[in-house]
């Protein structure tokens, strides 16, 4: 039950991951990078040499210190207004609450659904049995593609959910 809430939730998943687990989420950056586009980035519809952060995070509980969510983003920086850009770069908010907090409007655009191989992104969920699920999908802001984002989490958490 608690994985088709995170598969639909076409809100702030953050938010969802709180009200679901009973306690804060906290962001843990694992890994931020930035390169140019080779022209070739289909969903993002980049022009070569376009600015795009590659970005890994973790979705936590404050309380439990235990991994709810893990994601990894491609974003258009240069989409991005200068506010929200410098909070990813710069703090550790989630990209649902930036959203928020800078009023922007998107559109979410999803590309896939469903069971994957945990491999090795096990490591972050102790206790998960049966592999993960995945979501992806594209974000729109003003027409035209802002970022691509996937999300896993696990099919089973191997703990009682609150």
């Amino acid at each position: 039950m608690v994985q088709r809430v995170l598969l639909v939730t076409d809100g702030t998943l953050t938010d969802a991951v709180e009200a679901l687990f009973g306690e804060p989420i906290g962001l843990r950056k694992l890994g931020s990078r930035i390169a140019p586009s080779d022209g070739d980035s289909g969903a993002l519809e980049a022009a070569p040499g376009s600015g795009i952060m590659h970005r890994e995070i973790l979705l936590k509980g404050e309380a439990t210190g235990r991994n709810y969510v893990y994601a990894e983003s491609e974003l258009m920086l240069d989409r991005l207004p200068e506010g929200f850009r410098e909070g990813l770069l710069v703090t550790n908010t989630p990209m649902g609450r930036l959203w928020s907090e800078h009023r922007m409007e998107t559109w979410k655009e999803l590309l896939y659904a469903g069971p994957v191989e945990a491999g090795g992104l096990a490591v972050h969920f102790p206790g998960c049995t049966g592999g993960l699920i995945k979501r992806t999908y594209r974000i729109f802001c003003g027409g035209r593609p802002l970022m691509v984002i996937s999300e896993f989490f696990p099919r089973d958490y191997g703990f009682d959910v609150a």
